[in-house]
């Protein structure tokens, strides 16, 4: 398996442009992860890349992240990734988040979906963004109420890093594709 394979397959059950750009986000924050922590960036980002494949046909608890995970399975992905993608859902509770790379899935994941929507209300988007403005969005509960909160501070902590820093880092990863993300800065 590739990247490629796994774009494929990731187009193959998700239509929607905005979780397609999500998974790519998630992505990009775990392969920077990866990098910085040593670890395998193809095995990281793959799990990044695909750990919401199969939400648009199974979004709700269990078949999401279950359903994707035996289609994974059944494509000869390694357990390390299908152990992790099951994983970042809190009500799989054979699946405890053991690795670091489980770890980092879940402290990326919603931090990910809540960068994209304070970016989206900036004429900026990405560009400038800093710590402070997205923990002022966090304390407001109407603002992309959908995310949620204890699931970005906790999985920052568990994760072993600090919120600011987190939110940063994860600022950071996804400049580097904010093209891709649709989260350049508007023109004037």
């Amino acid at each position: 398996m590739n990247r490629d394979d796994d774009w494929s397959l990731l187009c193959q059950y998700t239509q929607g442009d905005g979780l397609r750009k999500h998974m790519l986000a998630v992505e990009a924050a775990m392969r920077a992860y990866a990098v910085k922590l040593g670890e395998d960036q193809e095995t990281w980002g793959r799990v990044g890349l695909l750990h919401d494949f199969d939400y648009e046909r199974w979004p709700d608890p269990p078949d999401h992240p279950m359903e994707g995970s035996k289609i994974l399975g059944e494509l000869g992905y390694s357990e390390e990734v299908i152990y992790a993608i099951k994983s970042h859902a809190d009500y799989i509770e054979e699946c405890p988040r053991v690795s670091v790379m489980d770890k980092a899935l879940y402290a990326c994941d919603e931090l990910c979906g809540f960068l994209t929507a304070v970016a989206l209300v900036r004429p900026t988007r990405l560009e400038g963004l800093k710590p402070k403005s997205v923990r002022k969005k966090l304390k407001q509960a109407s603002f992309a109420a959908a995310v949620n909160r204890d699931d970005i501070t906790n999985g920052a902590e568990d994760f072993g890093v600090e919120l600011n820093e987190h939110i940063n880092f994860c600022i950071e990863a996804m400049q580097g594709i904010a093209a891709e993300l649709g989260l350049v800065a508007e023109s004037d």
